[in-house]
């Protein structure tokens, strides 16, 4: 990705509270950063896991906590947050890493729903109601990412969208040094030959584990993130209807690309957002159009022309009609 695409995204995240609704805003750079964390794992290493919801809920509530029972600032609860992804997927990757294929997808979609029914029968997850009242406190005790700003007559948070833009700009910028570097060339290497790879001495377990560990880590800080702004750590980040949205986000804009899983991650929500309020207005619709209209048909008819249409995903047909990578 060339120097010049990097500032033209700076710019669009610099620019962007004032021209869309912050909130949402914040809440497309959360899903940006856990579906480019997933990509990590599908795009540059071959590795189809059907169970990263576990990884980002598992972020979210630990950072709920932190902030809310024990007083930590932001930073420290995201960072647990990421910690929270790292140890869980250590343990999700020790067990799976082994398998292969549907085997490999298998195995970490069962270890996510044992995630899920802890999260549900444990007191201090809240249950159904989830981790309610997440404050989101003062970045090193002394910037208050509460405070609001008076701009063209809008009260704009731009603390608080500031600094979610400084974490997913930074984990961004680790994805990309990573595939960019020795390790990755080895990822990309096993993930296109793998039994090459064994032949030539790399030890492909071991870079496998280290890639999952890693892409589990960026999802926790990513659902970590997704509290702090949300307020909110509920069983939705834990499901495996979001194991399966991320996916998605991944396809839709583009497996193995950087920008692909942002613009992916963007349009779903924005889908998400739109045919939810949509559906809050449709009182005249017909029972069948608001069937047809709703977000879990919108969606599967979305991801089913992904899978049969371009398989590249937007930014990677783009890429190949222009031959440049993005």
């Amino acid at each position: 990705m060339s120097r010049n695409t990097w500032i033209v995204l700076a710019l669009l995240g610099v620019l962007a509270p004032f021209v869309i609704y912050p909130v949402f805003a914040m809440e497309m750079l959360c899903f940006a950063l856990f579906a480019a964390a997933f990509n990590l794992l599908l795009g540059y290493g071959g590795l189809l896991s059907f169970g990263h919801a576990a990884f980002f809920g598992s972020g979210a509530y630990l950072c709920g906590v932190a902030a809310r029972d024990w007083g930590l600032t932001p930073e420290l609860s995201i960072l647990l947050g990421g910690v929270a992804g790292l140890v869980l997927g250590l343990a999700f990757g020790l067990v799976a890493i082994r398998r292969q294929g549907i085997y490999f997808a298998m195995v970490t979609l069962a270890l996510a729903q044992i995630v899920f029914f802890v999260a549900l029968k444990t007191p201090v997850t809240g249950g159904e109601d989830g981790l309610q009242g997440i404050p989101q406190g003062k970045v090193f005790g002394l910037i208050d990412l509460a405070t609001t700003y008076e701009v063209a007559g809008q009260s704009l948070p731009l603390n608080l969208y500031y600094f979610v833009f400084a974490v997913f700009a930074a984990c961004l910028w680790l994805i990309y040094r990573t595939v960019n570097s020795p390790y990755g060339q080895v990822m990309a290497a096993v993930r296109e030959n793998e039994p090459r790879a064994l032949s030539l001495g790399y030890r492909v377990d071991r870079y496998k584990l280290g890639l999952f560990v890693m892409s589990a880590g960026l999802a926790g800080v990513a659902g970590a993130t997704k509290a702090i702004v949300m307020q909110l750590a509920s069983l939705t980040d834990v499901s495996w209807q979001m194991s399966g949205e991320v996916v998605l986000m991944t396809l839709l804009g583009g497996m193995g690309t950087i920008t692909g899983p942002v613009l992916g991650a963007a349009i779903v929500r924005w889908l998400h957002n739109q045919l939810a309020a949509l559906g809050a207005t449709s009182a005249d619709l017909s029972p069948l159009l608001k069937i047809f209209l709703s977000v879990n048909v919108v969606i599967g008819l979305i991801f089913i022309a992904s899978v049969l249409l371009f398989r590249r995903g937007i930014v990677g047909e783009l890429g190949r009609l222009f031959k440049r990578s993005f």
